[in-house]
């Protein structure tokens, strides 16, 4: 078994306040997990507007598989115009 995981740091441009912060992670986050059946939560800069930083997981029996679902994620993410990749942190356990 092979578990897959990256934490995803962003900028969000269409947030004047937490409010609007949540509702475009939230937005990103049910996506991802209809689309690629992961798990998925904000992780850390919970109390900044502008930030945020998502953590997505998948299991896999193959570390070829889990790799092209944390690129097809990560490629997810990064077509959305609302918010902006600043980092990514890949990890396999």
């Amino acid at each position: 078994m092979i578990v897959m995981a990256c934490e995803i740091e962003l900028l969000i441009y269409e947030s004047n306040s937490l409010k609007d912060k949540r509702q475009v992670i939230k937005s990103i986050i049910n996506r991802l997990r209809e689309r690629y059946n992961i798990s998925v939560s904000e992780t850390d800069y919970l109390d900044k507007w502008n930030r945020s930083k998502i953590a997505a997981v998948t299991v896999s029996n193959s570390l070829v598989f889990g790799e092209q679902v944390i690129d097809k994620i990560i490629g997810f993410v990064n077509k959305d115009t609302r918010v902006e990749i600043i980092g990514v942190e890949r990890n396999v356990y």
